[in-house]
């Protein structure tokens, strides 16, 4: 019995002890420079926030550039302010001009960097986020790849530029990117689409529960009255036999 005890007490352990292998392991595999968007919605507005943990055993990280589309830039980039980081946009020309909202734009912002100052660079186990509002965003169903360079300060920098393929493992320094998806005013147009018919259904059950209440009221008003009638007739009826005696 007790030998099966410490068998059954000998996988557990070697059980977790695998599961915390995996966990690191997919820990370490995601500790990239990711981009997360707060609306992906065709031709609208949205927060962009860059996470970016420091991977070096040795070094900090002292500086943090992202490259801005160019073929369908942002026309709008503004730049949330961090404790301890100088932040500067950089406006070049486009390599062609281009058509947004009926306009031809041949200069938008190309580029933006961080830079720490010595008390606020990212140390070992640390990270740090970066945030953008940009706009308008492209056509539904494209892909906005975001290339960004990590600066550190025994002045070696990692490039996050690489391009992942469908079936392909994980490359080591992808780059930061996410796709657009469907304009909002569609699920707008939808839901206004649809309130109508959730009004006019509303309304016939306020309609049907309002009768509904009406009805009793009136039968509990008939009973009232019913029994209320009753009860004077015995009080007047116990009268009149008062009286006669």
């Amino acid at each position: 019995m007790k030998t099966s005890i410490r068998r059954t007490l000998k996988a557990l352990t070697a059980a977790t002890a695998t599961a915390g292998m995996i966990a690191l392991g997919a820990t370490a595999a995601s500790a990239h420079v990711q981009v997360n968007p707060d609306d992906t919605g065709a031709n609208g507005y949205s927060h962009l926030t860059f996470n970016v943990p420091n991977e070096s055993p040795t070094a900090k990280t002292s500086k943090f550039e992202v490259k801005l589309p160019a073929d369908a830039p942002f026309t709008s980039v503004s730049v949330k302010p961090v404790e301890g980081w100088s932040a500067q946009v950089i406006t070049s020309d486009l390599p062609k001009p281009v058509t947004i909202s009926g306009a031809t734009v041949t200069k938008a912002p190309s580029s933006v960097v961080w830079t720490a100052d010595a008390a606020h660079q990212i140390g070992q186990n640390e990270y740090q986020a970066f945030s953008l509002s940009v706009g308008r965003l492209p056509a539904a169903r494209t892909t906005v790849t975001l290339p960004a360079t990590q600066t550190y300060t025994d002045g070696t920098a990692v490039i996050w530029d690489e391009h992942s393929a469908e079936g392909q493992p994980e490359p080591e320094h992808p780059a930061p990117s996410f796709t657009i998806t469907a304009e909002d005013g569609t699920a707008a147009a939808a839901s206004a689409s649809a309130s109508p018919l959730a009004a006019a259904t509303a309304t016939q059950t306020s309609q049907t529960a309002d009768s509904g209440a009406s009805v009793w009221g009136i039968v509990l008003g008939a009973a009232g009255f019913v029994l209320g009638a009753a009860a004077l007739g015995l009080v007047l009826a116990g009268r009149r036999n008062r009286a006669a005696q």
